[in-house]
């Protein structure tokens, strides 16, 4: 189930499938996060890839491999964690101490401590951000319960199946992508494998987009340097 940045559903769910998809983005306070169980990010049974924040930074620790942060908002607070390339640290997010910051990550739990794993992470330069974030959470929250409701309503309670998109959702908009092309692009990160995700694994897993629109998202985010082939041509790995 996919609920961008902007808190839109898609009109149409399929539940057949089953399983445990895990795309989309879910604007949160950090209280979610910690209350939520292991794993990917749930909300009224909905499982998310990836969450969004705004948030102060308290602390800001580098080492050789990764810099580490201690985040806060007005419900919690929580370590998050930039990996570095190589060491090198001219990627790094520029932020400030004592500042507030919006981030894009996944949700780790290691032992019993949740963290996130940062993905994006950019100064907020207006407070209106902030005020705009707030209700961002509570539209996702509101449609997510709404959403959770009707399939109990119509007896397709049960994990989301396949994964759908919304033509007018903006939540690639922080990497210059828009929302299905993010949504591939993080389902081809979140395979682990050496080989990569397949062509055919990313249409199934997006059945509500056409075969043809999959293989052009592909060929956009290969040119622009997010994901490249691996042992063959219908293969994928993130190069990010």
């Amino acid at each position: 189930m996919d609920v961008s940045v902007s808190g839109k559903l898609p009109a149409t769910q399929s539940a057949a499938q089953g399983g445990s998809s895990a795309e989309g983005i879910a604007p949160v306070f950090l209280k979610q996060i910690l209350l939520s169980p292991e794993g990917h990010f749930q909300m009224f049974g909905m499982t998310f890839g990836m969450v969004s924040c705004v948030c102060i930074v308290r602390s800001i620790e580098i080492s050789s491999t990764k810099i580490s942060y201690t985040l806060e908002d007005q419900s919690g607070q929580i370590e998050a964690h930039y990996w570095l390339e190589e060491g090198d640290t001219s990627k790094a997010p520029d932020v400030m101490l004592n500042n507030y910051v919006k981030l894009y990550g996944s949700v780790r739990t290691q032992g019993s401590q949740k963290m996130l794993m940062v993905f994006k992470m950019f100064a907020v330069m207006n407070a209106n951000e902030i005020n705009t974030h707030i209700l961002e959470v509570l539209n996702a929250r509101y449609k997510s319960e709404e959403f959770a409701t009707k399939r109990a309503d119509n007896g397709m309670g049960g994990n989301v199946g396949a994964v759908g998109f919304s033509p007018n959702d903006g939540g690639g908009n922080y990497l210059g992508l828009e929302a299905k092309q993010l949504a591939v692009l993080q389902a081809v990160k979140n395979n682990i494998t050496t080989e990569g995700i397949g062509r055919k694994e990313l249409q199934q897993k997006f059945s509500q987009t056409s075969a043809n629109e999959i293989n052009t998202i592909i060929e956009f985010l290969i040119s622009e340097g997010h994901i490249y082939s691996s042992f063959d041509a219908d293969h994928f790995v993130s190069s990010e």
